[in-house]
């Protein structure tokens, strides 16, 4: 019994605290879940930045692609016309 009574000052003093941080963790969690939300639906430069490098870098493998089969075509367009040097 005297381990209850001493005990209760202490309870006193740290059971406050954990409500205040509890109820202050409720009141801000909306906040929280909206600054989320916006995170997720709004971009960042850096990835902006990276999205548009992907996006040059396969064009020019596109471009790199059909000026091969373009090259491709023309050496053949030319061998069959007879032209020795089709480079």
């Amino acid at each position: 019994m005297k381990k209850i009574v001493l005990l209760a000052p202490v309870a006193m003093l740290i059971l406050p605290a954990c409500v205040v941080r509890t109820a202050a963790n409720i009141v801000t969690l909306p906040v929280r879940a909206g600054a989320q939300a916006v995170d997720w639906t709004t971009t960042s430069q850096e990835e902006s930045d990276r999205n548009y490098g992907r996006q040059v870098r396969e064009q020019e493998a596109r471009d790199g692609k059909a000026r091969k089969k373009a090259d491709k075509e023309r050496r053949k367009q030319c061998r069959e016309a007879g032209y020795d040097n089709c480079g």
